[in-house]
């Protein structure tokens, strides 16, 4: 991955060209006096996981939780909390 060093102050400036820069891949470093202070570069996309994954990688680390009664409501209420997608 290439990487820039620019000064805070041409960052500010040119931010449309400096995250057109970072979606090409080039990772941007923001320095302040000279220091790095901030990294600008593309996001990676998480995994998703189901429970049951997850669960199931739980049990194989060893793990003996078990889920109360209620985890089933406290997550149904979570999800129709917020029916939007959250991307």
């Amino acid at each position: 991955m290439a990487t820039i060093h620019i000064p805070e102050a041409e960052a500010a400036r040119n931010f449309a060209e400096i995250m057109a820069r970072a979606r090409e891949g080039v990772e941007i470093i923001i320095e302040d006096a000279g220091s790095p202070s901030l990294v600008l570069k593309v996001a990676e996309e998480s995994p998703v996981r189901l429970l049951s994954e997850s669960l199931r990688m739980a049990r194989e680390h060893g793990s003996t939780v078990t889920l109360d009664p209620g985890f089933s409501a406290d997550l149904e209420a979570v999800i129709n909390s917020h029916r939007q997608p959250l991307r």
